[in-house]
């Protein structure tokens, strides 16, 4: 896939890309492993696994157990130990769900190592970019901020608003104009762009977007529409569209990355 033996000068984390369960956790599930699948971020391990970054971080376990892009001392009901699944389900049959002790327990088990090794990553020499890597539906479900909304073929992600600019008091992870040239050389492939939504970036990008910043790098989170690849149900992927869609990034990612900023 790569035009050069050089890897391209990122990071790319993949936070819900398994299906994987713990074995301290098995017991406490209330949802079957077709269930716990459904939580996967399809295609993403298969578009932008093999892409030729300095290196991949794909996550482990299920973000049902530990979400690796929440805060790790967020307990509430929607945090990094979820009681909910996107579809509404309990996570957790009532007697068995997990007091704030133990989701401390699976966070210093689960998350913590994940994210020591995505922030040594991230200070190897000559990083440019850590790129967050999701997918997302087609349209928006009734639980997200656009229900029954189509979307673009990419969503980015800098914690901006619509146009990538600050939103509130914080700066982007990204600044703008480097944000949108992302944006311009996805359009160069002939796929629609959106900035900021529905979704405007997660824990990860806000943890290292400002230490990257003040280095001169940046951090985008970067969402894939499923039906790029996958069936109309998102039960199957179309692995041949799957593959041409990560040679697609790679040259928007090379094209990206051959700018200075």
């Amino acid at each position: 896939m790569p035009s050069s033996n050089a890897p391209l000068p990122l990071v790319i984390s993949l936070p819900h890309c398994s299906a994987q369960v713990p074995a301290q956790a098995a017991g406490h599930l209330a949802l079957s492993a077709l269930e716990v699948e459904q939580s996967v971020d399809l295609g993403s391990t298969e578009v932008f696994g093999p892409l030729p970054a300095l290196k991949v971080l794909p996550a482990p376990y299920t973000r049902l157990v530990t979400d690796l892009n929440r805060a790790p001392d967020d307990l509430s009901p929607k945090g990094v130990v979820a009681a909910f699944d996107y579809a509404g389900r309990l996570v957790f049959s009532p007697e068995k769900a997990p007091e704030s002790s133990l989701k401390l327990k699976w966070v210093e088990s689960f998350w913590h190592p994940w994210h020591r090794e995505l922030a040594e990553a991230l200070e190897s020499p000559g990083v440019r970019a850590l790129i967050d890597g999701h997918s997302l539906d087609g349209v928006g479900p009734p639980e997200a901020p656009d229900p029954g909304s189509r979307r673009a073929d990419v969503v980015l992600s800098n914690r901006g608003g619509p146009d990538g600019e600050a939103a509130g008091r914080s700066e982007p992870t990204c600044p703008v104009e480097v944000f949108r040239l992302l944006g311009e050389c996805l359009k160069q492939e002939g796929l629609s762009v959106a900035y900021n939504t529905p979704y405007a970036g997660g824990h990860i990008i806000a943890r290292y977007g400002p230490r990257l910043r003040a280095r001169g790098a940046v951090a985008i989170q970067m969402e894939l529409n499923k039906e790029l690849y996958a069936n109309q149900d998102y039960s199957r992927i179309y692995l041949e569209k799957a593959v041409e869609l990560s040679r697609v990034l790679n040259r928007v990612l090379e094209r990206f990355l051959s700018h200075q900023w």
